[in-house]
């Protein structure tokens, strides 16, 4: 992920009278690389958690796993390129998302629906089959290739943080993530259409009974999180790449913090994002191996030694796998997830 590169200095003159204020450069770049690993972990984990929310509210709500759900998030980034060209980036921050959520609470109105009777397999096989057909409409209309799709002007540039520079448009993510949080947990928890939707989680037929439309809550949801899909790909289409391939880059790892997190919790998928985010990046910037730790010990690994190609692999080297080793164990572990309050 792109990184920042630290602030210059204004001064190498330090007072005699107070050394200790005034550390060195050498110790003031480990520190300034901590930080800014830290910066960036935060901003990509709350940009899977902008992503992740969606997917988590549709399964909490609908029990609906969405495989199409990062194909939102590339419909998001594709619309908001093509809007900002018309309109402007900040106009195509919220139109954007709308039409996704349009498009998704249409899909699960005259299609999720209708095999929603027959169980979750054919769910899972209707959302499958529309992610390829996602794909394929995109490289149709705008190609196999990325397309360019630049910071805005106003966000263009850096802000210094503790001594270190880090992207404005990345700060900018941050915010916007943070933000939807606090939203989304208002609504949740402070107005009426939250409590029915909580309501409708648990008891549909008595919230029904009560006057409520609970299939037309259930495509409210549904669009909701495919719109969050979208503000995450009007976002991270920019910081990142806007390409046919983005979908399948980020689809695996959404569902890595949905389980990690727990089925259906938000609070675990905004504390499993967090976790995710700083795992990775923090792991590619190690260069430590089995084999130089037991060398620090003592225990030398030549090349002779058995396996002495998995020995000497990096942290770095195997930064990619390690969310999935966190599945992994914490299916072993804790089913259920970190958060985890959903049963089936």
């Amino acid at each position: 992920m792109p990184g920042a590169r630290r602030a210059p200095r204004e001064s190498r003159a330090r007072p005699a009278a107070a050394p200790a204020a005034y550390p060195d450069d050498d110790r003031a770049e480990p520190l300034d690389a901590i930080l800014l690993s830290l910066l960036n972990g935060l901003s990509y984990g709350l940009l899977l958690f902008l992503l992740s929310s969606g997917l988590t509210l549709i399964f909490s709500m609908m029990g609906v796993l969405n495989f199409a759900h990062a194909s939102f998030y590339m419909l998001g980034a594709y619309f908001g390129y093509m809007l900002t060209r018309y309109i402007g980036f900040w106009p195509a921050l919220v139109v954007a998302p709308l039409a996704v959520g349009l498009l998704g609470a249409f899909i699960e109105k005259h299609g999720l629906r209708r095999v929603h009777r027959f169980g979750h397999v054919p769910e899972l096989l209707f959302t499958f089959g529309l992610s390829f057909i996602i794909l394929e409409i995109v490289q149709i209309v705008w190609g196999r290739a990325a397309v360019p799709n630049p910071v805005p002007a106003a966000l263009d540039g850096s802000v210094v943080f503790l001594g270190v520079t880090f992207s404005k448009f990345r700060a900018f993510m941050m915010v916007v993530s943070v933000l939807m949080l606090g939203s989304i947990y208002l609504v949740l928890t402070r107005t009426r259409i939250g409590l029915v939707i909580q309501a409708a989680l648990t008891h549909p037929d008595t919230v029904e009974a009560l006057g409520h439309n609970v299939p037309r809550v259930f495509m409210l949801v549904f669009g909701g999180g495919s719109a969050l899909a979208g503000l995450a790909g009007v976002i991270g289409g920019i910081a990142f790449v806007t390409e046919p391939g983005m979908a399948a880059s980020v689809g695996s790892i959404i569902f890595v913090v949905t389980v990690v997190g727990g089925m259906g919790s938000l609070g675990g998928a905004f504390i499993a994002s967090l976790l995710i985010g700083l795992i990775l990046t923090f792991a590619v910037q190690v260069d430590v191996s089995l084999a130089s730790a037991l060398g620090a010990w003592g225990a030398w690994i030549t090349p002779e030694t058995f396996l002495y190609s998995v020995w000497s692999l990096k942290i770095s080297q195997v930064a990619p796998v390690l969310p999935y080793l966190l599945l992994v164990l914490i299916l072993i572990f804790r089913p259920k997830g970190l958060m985890g309050t959903r049963e089936g």
